[in-house]
């Protein structure tokens, strides 16, 4: 994709450009707070963009909900294991508050992925950076103190802190609304 000197833009900036200029997105519509997007045992190969508001994936295990993932505005969002294999998923996707959201389907967005080797690139580095994400997180919960969890996802991500309430954020950090609230004080 030509870019005018100087302009550099992030690969998800550019797909949502595109989806646009191709005019892909298929219908807008609201989700009002606590709404689901989707439920566990559904099949949704659609992409999602969040005009605004706050959605959040999470699943449920025996004891509690474990929120894994949250999009705010201009984020892309979905059930990745129900967009890559068309079969049920394991994961909730819910709004936090009333959110506005555009979907393009599976065949249309991937068609547009395979025009050009520049949008294969594009598509692969932000699969690339999703990986990544991931990866950092997961390393996070595993080998740091609640703390440091904290201090790295606010450095990463700090409208998180202004888009999505703390009993969430704790869920995320898997940690206790009460221990989170004692870290945000120190």
């Amino acid at each position: 994709m030509y870019l005018p000197a100087g302009k550099k833009m992030d690969p998800i900036s550019i797909l949502i450009e595109e989806i646009s200029n191709q005019r892909l997105w298929y219908k807008e519509f609201v989700l009002n707070r606590n709404d689901y997007l989707k439920t566990k045992g559904s099949i949704d190969t659609d992409f999602y963009l969040v005009v605004n508001g706050s959605l959040r994936i999470f699943i449920v295990d025996e004891f509690e909900e474990q929120t894994i993932r949250f999009g705010y505005k201009n984020n892309l969002i979905a059930a990745l294991d129900s967009f890559i294999h068309e079969r049920p998923s394991d994961f909730y996707i819910q709004a936090i508050k009333k959110t506005r959201l555009k979907a393009v389907k599976k065949t249309e967005l991937m068609s547009w992925v395979v025009s050009s080797p520049e949008n294969t690139g594009i598509w692969y580095t932000i699969l690339e950076n999703f990986i990544l994400q991931q990866m950092e997180r997961e390393r996070d919960i595993l080998t740091t103190s609640p703390s440091e969890r904290y201090n790295r996802v606010l450095k990463r991500s700090p409208q998180l802190f202004q888009e999505i309430p703390n009993k969430y954020i704790a869920s995320y950090l898997r940690m206790t609304p009460e221990t989170l609230s004692r870290i945000k004080k120190s």
